[in-house]
């Protein structure tokens, strides 16, 4: 079985194709999806505490995600410190998926900081999805009601998707009216070989 790590900048349309490969019947492992899970693990949460201290939290006791965030894209020691709390455990949590779907072609990776912290190494070949940063940045706007400077916060954390592109065995063009359905056949076909 094939490991495919799936990545691209913020507001690329990453769970966009991911779900186009999924209505193919393929496999996917979303990183932010699972490690969101982890903020409801009381052994994780003490972590956080450890790294940040008690203003991260909410009178409930529960994580305050965007003041980690907001931490965390403002101080890039402080990223790297919530990154290898998280990464560890993800990883951990795909090998268990992958032993879970033995016997399928492939099954996807998607993480947004697949190159930035060297995950790629892991996988057997790598797609990027890419989309212009106006239109990405537009698209958080509606999506997020982001700020310009808050999206381009993390954008600055974020590897460049021009290299993103650089770095990957396969690209999606994720504009509107662009064929996405039919470059992502075209994909599931070459890796099912």
């Amino acid at each position: 079985m094939k490991r495919v790590g799936i990545t691209g900048g913020i507001g690329c349309g990453k769970s966009t194709v991911v779900a186009e490969f999924r209505k193919l019947g393929v496999q996917a492992f979303v990183a932010d999806e699972v490690a969101a899970a982890y903020y409801r693990n009381p052994a994780f949460l003490a972590d956080i505490c450890n790294l940040f201290g008690d203003e991260v939290f909410l009178p409930d006791g529960s994580a305050d995600k965007r003041r980690i965030a907001a931490r965390v894209f403002a101080d890039s020691r402080a990223l790297e410190a919530l990154n290898n709390l998280v990464h560890p455990r993800v990883m951990a949590d795909f090998e268990t998926f992958c032993r879970q779907h033995v016997g399928e072609p492939y099954v996807l990776f998607e993480s947004a900081i697949l190159f930035d912290c060297g995950l790629d190494s892991r996988m057997d070949k790598t797609l990027c999805v890419y989309l212009d940063l106006p239109e990405r940045i537009e698209r958080l706007q509606g999506r997020d009601g982001a700020t310009k400077e808050q999206i381009m916060a993390r954008v600055a954390n974020q590897m460049p998707a021009e290299e993103m592109m650089r770095r990957a065995d396969y690209v999606i063009l994720n504009y509107e009216g662009n064929p996405r359905q039919r470059q992502v056949a075209y994909i599931d076909n070459i890796l099912k070989l």
